[in-house]
């Protein structure tokens, strides 16, 4: 095989014709694309002899570097809206809800797509390198606070099955309310979430219980959703407060390296796992949490957290190389799950900083790294080819380097593991040239469409790498993963497709600021342009959501009333100034054109509301706000045009980002 690829190589034929840079003379290229076009005509004959021998087959016929076992610190890819209302009974008074109408109550890492959302093997790779540097030296906590033990519904709640009243055994009745609090969700009209949740319903049911319940469609679950979703009492509204309260103040903080840190230590409850898109798992029970599934992890010489009365954990780390306090696997997707760090602690605050910098150091390095990608576009050997074009892939459209899934996954995709049936290629379309329209299942089972165009080079190559395959088969077949990470990282130390999403996400919210902001324009004004330029980050990202068109327009008639009662009062006001007028009146009238101007601006401020819920009501802004915008931007952003920070952060992402708030000047660029 070298002996063939050496003649190969050393063919006359060759030493005469080689690839050249594109050069900007107008006929020399035209020369040059000619020759190299006979070339890849050349390259389809002979391409088996370019093929290096760096990589192996594994015994199972795949290629090393593949990660047997994928662990993620980082990673969860559940929806936020797994968070249902029974949560409500234990989360603390202080939780805003975020844009989709979730609440904030664990930990990000724990259940948003975030900052941590990186493909496995890229986490794995990364979690390596940081072994050997402690994060603390001393760590005391007291450990998770679970979920409150179920409590039986009144006998006058009834579940009816066939049209007879049923009273259900307990661990049965639990499972039943999960469902029934999410009977006007639009999860729970999808034939897979109804099959897997009756699948996993039966295996906690009695025999007797399963021997009577064998169709869904003759289940009624109306009666428990009414009580479920029933009004708290002023008294229930106090209590649950004092009792929060409580538990904030017990089990909110820890002390690490002798500082006082808030931390979310909520073990979340069971529930119905949704997942985002159309994903295969929807449905299926996510089971209490135990003492006996959680791993501790605190200081040698701390005192061990103790488990709750007649439990005990299942094992106790002194691990100063990660920064997580308890960990567990969830039962559903059979990934870990940790309990960390409030992102406002001072720790969370210099990882990502350091995210940032490491973006900014790529800003640096960005050119000389394209230019040898559109170099090796032309490379003689295929796997350098294929390497490149997906390189520019990621960088130009913000792809995940993506990861092989198990079968009982969704069937999802990055760019290393595009196929070949998740591409067409377009000479011409709608206007436009050498046109790749992408159409396929990105992380947590978002689809992701996109019609793009792209240069000469790239589309021919596309052309070259899916000549004589099937639908099925991999669009870069000597490429993965672990490959593209480890070249990404020959590039600049610490170099990830996720450093590229994170710079070129902060680089689109810079440029996007500056073409949109106008300094005479009014806060709400400048609020709307803020939220257009995260809104393109968001778009370039595929950062979706899927908001129930009920509560869309619930939201909207709210929107119209308020403008509605404000038009009707400016018109009123408009009525007693001309009163006024005529009686001379004059400090009437004076009152009430101030009043009218108030007005006026409010009726204004909720134009700009509207327009701007109704823009984004497809896109979900806090993910690249939160996780992929250097805040330095946005802080300055609102330095520069005299814009509260409080109108773009929360309270809770202020004291997050607090780093960037003292750093950021006016004057700061990405």
């Amino acid at each position: 095989m070298e002996n063939l690829v050496k003649n190969e190589q050393e063919s006359p034929k060759r030493k005469k014709r080689k690839i050249e840079d594109e050069d900007e003379d107008g006929d020399r290229e035209e020369e040059e694309e000619e020759e190299e076009e006979e070339e890849e005509e050349e390259v389809l004959d002979s391409m088996a002899l370019w093929f290096t021998n760096d990589e192996e087959e594994d015994e199972d016929g795949g290629r090393d570097g593949f990660s047997d076992e994928c662990e993620t610190e980082d990673e969860d890819d559940d929806d936020e809206e797994e968070v249902v209302d029974s949560m409500a009974l234990w989360f603390t008074n202080d939780e805003e809800e975020d844009e989709d109408g979730g609440r904030d109550g664990f930990s990000d890492e724990c259940e948003t797509e975030d900052e941590d959302d990186d493909d496995e093997e890229e986490v794995v790779d990364r979690e390596k390198k940081k072994q050997k540097d402690p994060k603390w030296s001393s760590l005391e906590h007291k450990g998770p606070v679970f979920a409150p033990p179920y409590e039986r519904l009144p006998e006058t709640v009834k579940f009816w099955y066939n049209g007879e009243e049923m009273r259900l055994s307990e661990e049965a009745e639990e499972v039943a309310c999960l469902y029934a609090k999410m009977l006007d969700d639009e999860h729970t009209t999808e034939e897979v979430f109804n099959k897997n949740f009756f699948e996993d319903w039966r295996n906690v049911m009695t025999d007797e219980e399963k021997g009577k319940i064998t169709e869904f469609e003759k289940c009624n679950f109306k009666d428990m959703n009414t009580h479920i979703k029933r009004e708290k009492t002023d008294e229930e509204k106090l209590a649950l407060k004092e009792k929060n309260d409580e538990l904030l103040k017990e089990y909110g903080f820890c002390k690490i390296d002798g500082r006082k840190e808030k931390i979310e230590n909520k073990i979340e409850p069971p529930s119905l796992f949704i997942g985002r898109g159309e994903h295969p798992k929807m449905g299926r029970l996510k089971k209490r949490v135990e003492a006996e599934d959680i791993i501790i992890n605190c200081g040698k010489d701390s005192k061990i957290p103790k488990p709750p009365p007649g439990h005990k954990w299942k094992e106790v780390r002194h691990d100063q190389s990660v920064s997580w306090l308890a960990s567990w696997i969830g039962n559903v997707q059979n990934k870990t799950k940790y309990i960390k760090l409030d992102p406002s602690s001072k720790l969370k605050g210099e990882t990502d900083k350091q995210k940032y910098e490491t973006a900014r150091k790529l800003h640096k390095n960005i050119e000389k790294i394209r230019k040898d990608y559109r170099d090796d576009w032309k490379s003689k050997e295929m796997r350098i080819r294929q390497r490149a074009v997906a390189l520019y892939f990621i960088d130009k459209l913000a792809l995940r380097a993506g990861n092989e899934k198990d079968e009982d996954q969704a069937d999802t995709v990055g760019c290393c593991s595009l196929r070949v049936e998740h591409i067409e290629l377009h000479e011409q379309k709608d206007d436009k040239e050498h046109v790749v329209v992408f159409d396929f299942l990105g992380k947590d089972s978002i689809r992701y469409y996109n019609e793009v165009p792209v240069e000469k080079r790239v589309f021919k190559n596309l052309q070259l790498f899916m000549d004589n395959k099937a639908p099925g088969d991999d669009l870069f077949d000597r490429l993965n993963t672990s490959i593209m990470n480890k070249h990404l990282n020959d590039l600049m130390e610490g170099l990830t497709a996720k450093v590229f999403r994170t710079y070129n996400a902060s680089w689109t919210l810079q440029q996007q600021l500056d073409l949109l902001t106008n300094e005479d324009d009014t806060v709400a004004e400048k609020i709307l342009s803020y939220n257009r330029a995260n809104r393109a980050v968001a778009i370039l990202c595929n950062h979706q959501r899927s908001v129930p068109p009920e509560v869309y327009k619930k939201n909207m008639e709210k929107l119209k009333e308020k403008i509605d009662a404000i038009r009707e009062q400016i018109s009123e006001g408009e009525r007693k100034v001309k009163e006024a007028q005529r009686d001379a009146k004059l400090d009437s009238d004076k009152k009430e054109k101030e009043k009218e101007t108030k007005l006026k601006h409010q009726l204004a401020e909720l134009e700009i509301e509207k327009r701007n819920s109704n823009e984004n009501k497809t896109e979900s802004l806090n993910t690249s706000k939160l996780d992929y915008n250097d805040p330095r931007i946005t802080v300055a952003w609102c330095k520069k045009y005299d814009v509260p920070i409080e109108k773009i952060y929360t309270k809770s992402q202020m004291e997050r980002f607090g780093w960037a708030i003292v750093e950021a000047g006016p004057d700061y660029r990405f």
